[in-house]
């Protein structure tokens, strides 16, 4: 029985997507509604949209009660939009075809070597989604919800307020950086990203009313980083790319870093064998769509060294991230 749950993990992950696309979690902020109810307020089948929450309500998202009336439950509610840990943005980019195709490649990968993603869609994912801007949009508010879920533990993690000027590389959308900025009013901020990603990142730092203190740059990592930060941060940014591409983006920031600059890395740890299985899965997931991987902090600190930093601590902080602190050599 325990191995026919992980067999059918696919099926809860699929209608967890479904009630995230549709809002429904919304729809119950205020108390319960009949399925009926639900179905007229989303547009959808009610028969069939019934049955999904019945099949949820059994694996603890919502709770079913007399008259076909469902309620959130506490695991139920991080599909909110407003919720304090978010979650209903990653669920509903995971479950979308385009990615959910990609992991029907994942056999041919441990065959292979070769990325799923690219194999199955001709590019990487990035380039996909540029081509495709309603799955980036899906993707930004994913990452949206990431961010805002863990930036608070982030920043509890790690003391920032000793800097003047921190510069976010491949900040997307701005959501750490505005965290940043809200929390110490003498900092300024600096956002480094693709355009389509700063296009977004300039509306939130606007709204944010941190536009006096925060200027946005669109650019590669690849190419060259912002020089005269007090701080570098980069967040979930070295896990999308393998141990070349990774090292490479560290020494365009190494060039734009001086000798008493800081180094913050946030990143999940890898963990031992046998244990922690959501870095391990997410490795997996590296390996299905942008081609990267976690790694242990050892390994970090061996990235680090390639790149001209060195490893000077690491500090837990809430959902399995580390926030890894390297110094130039």
């Amino acid at each position: 029985m325990a191995l026919r749950r992980l067999v059918n993990g696919y099926q809860v992950s699929q209608a967890v997507h479904v009630v995230a696309t549709l809002g429904i979690a919304d729809r119950l902020a205020d108390g319960p509604r009949t399925s009926d109810d639900l179905a007229t307020a989303v547009d959808a089948h009610a028969e069939s949209l019934y049955r999904v929450l019945r099949a949820l309500a059994t694996v603890g998202v919502f709770r079913e009660e007399d008259g076909r009336r469902f309620a959130l439950t506490p695991v139920g509610e991080c599909l909110r939009s407003d919720a304090d840990e978010p979650v209903g943005g990653w669920a509903a980019f995971v479950g979308r075809p385009y990615v959910w195709r990609a992991w029907d490649g994942l056999l041919d990968a441990v065959r292979t070597g070769e990325n799923a993603f690219e194999r199955l869609h001709g590019v990487d994912a990035w380039t996909y989604r540029i081509e495709h801007p309603e799955e980036g949009a899906t993707f930004d508010r994913a990452m949206g919800d990431l961010t805002r879920r863990s930036h608070p533990s982030t920043l509890a993690a790690f003391d920032f307020s000793r800097f003047g000027t921190v510069v976010d590389v491949g900040g997307g959308n701005g959501a750490l950086l505005v965290a940043l900025l809200g929390a110490h009013r003498q900092m300024r901020g600096v956002l480094l990203d693709l355009p389509h990603a700063i296009a977004v990142a300039e509306r939130r730092i606007a709204d944010a009313g941190v536009g006096d203190r925060c200027t946005a740059i669109a650019g590669s990592f690849f190419d060259r980083v912002p020089a005269g930060g007090d701080a570098y941060v980069l967040r979930a940014v070295l896990h999308d790319w393998e141990d070349e591409p990774a090292t490479a983006i560290l020494r365009r920031v190494r060039e734009a870093a001086r000798d008493g600059a800081t180094l913050v890395v946030v990143e999940r740890d890898l963990g031992p064998p046998n244990e922690v299985p959501e870095p391990k899965f997410s490795d997996l997931n590296m390996l299905v769509t942008p081609g990267g991987r976690e790694r242990t902090i050892a390994e970090y600190g061996a990235l680090f060294a390639a790149a001209g930093f060195r490893l000077v601590a690491s500090h837990p902080a809430a959902f399995g991230l580390h926030v890894i602190v390297g110094a130039p050599d």
